[in-house]
């Protein structure tokens, strides 16, 4: 996979809040495994009404660690973790961590991560501080982007295009990418149309996803879930699909189809509580 290829990847894991795909013809892996940890309440498969109500409840942050595979045109191509973590000061923070194994991203140890800290405000998730991290043989790219909100303002700094570092209007409601995963665990109803503006490095950018009216099965690993499916339906020819369940702190699947294909694939394979 070329660095264009492997740039793409990271933009469609930070904008689904999740990670993305390394290499171009990998060798194939192990099949992952869902565990289950002693702290988590893993929910077994449930009927659909009694899981569509479960699905339909109002869901609280808490905190949590998930590693996921992903998946490039149908082989595995790297694996990630993502963590959200709470601190002593009311504040969130949620990580993501990516890391190639295999082809090219692993040759050249391609190396991804990205934290953002938010807090709570009027029932949005407010971003207010963004860092990342890009790493390979041949790359080395750090951004640092700062939300204003008493100036309504948010602004980037590092390898980011000179363009995209002017300083850039708020309005209620943004977030960033990585918090994007986030507010649909949070939205996710039977049904529900959710629209979002995603403002992140330098750019503001609409978001808006279908939920349908019904919960379908989902295997990870050896588990069984109900799940949502959640459609992205503003980008007509590359969809965006997300797997939302009761009981699991973040999408079990998130898939990227291009010309009706699945390009893009991340699968959970563990999470837990901290």
């Amino acid at each position: 996979m070329n660095v264009r290829r492997i740039r793409a990847v990271c933009l469609l894991a930070m904008t689904t809040g999740l990670l993305f795909s390394l290499g171009e013809r990998l060798a194939a892996a192990g099949p992952a495994r869902a565990q289950q940890a002693a702290e988590v309440a893993v929910p077994a498969l449930q009927p659909a009404a009694e899981t569509a109500e479960a699905i339909a409840a109002p869901r609280v942050l808490e905190p949590f660690f998930a590693t996921y595979e992903a998946h490039y045109q149908g082989k595995p191509a790297g694996n990630a973790s993502m963590q959200l973590v709470h601190g002593d000061d009311g504040r969130w923070r949620m990580d993501l961590s990516l890391v190639g194994e295999r082809g090219i991203a692993g040759a050249t140890r391609l190396r991804i991560e990205q934290s953002t800290v938010f807090d709570e405000a009027d029932g949005h998730y407010r971003p207010l501080s963004q860092a990342t991290v890009r790493k390979a043989l041949l790359l080395d790219q750090r951004a640092t982007g700062t939300y204003d909100w008493s100036k309504m303002q948010a602004q980037w700094t590092g390898s980011i295009k000179k363009k995209w570092r002017q300083p850039l209007a708020l309005q209620s409601g943004d977030m960033s990418a990585l918090l994007l995963n986030l507010a649909i665990m949070r939205d996710a109803q039977p049904g529900a149309v959710l629209h979002y503006r995603l403002v992140d490095a330098g750019r503001a950018r609409e978001h808006g996803y279908q939920v349908a009216s019904h919960p379908e099965t989902m295997a990870v690993g050896d588990m069984s879930y109900d799940a949502l499916r959640v459609e992205r339906t503003d980008k007509p020819g590359d969809e965006t699909i997300l797997w939302v369940a009761s009981g699991v702190p973040t999408p079990i699947r998130i898939l990227q189809r291009k010309d009706g294909q699945d390009d893009i694939d991340l699968r959970l394979t563990e999470y837990r509580g901290v």
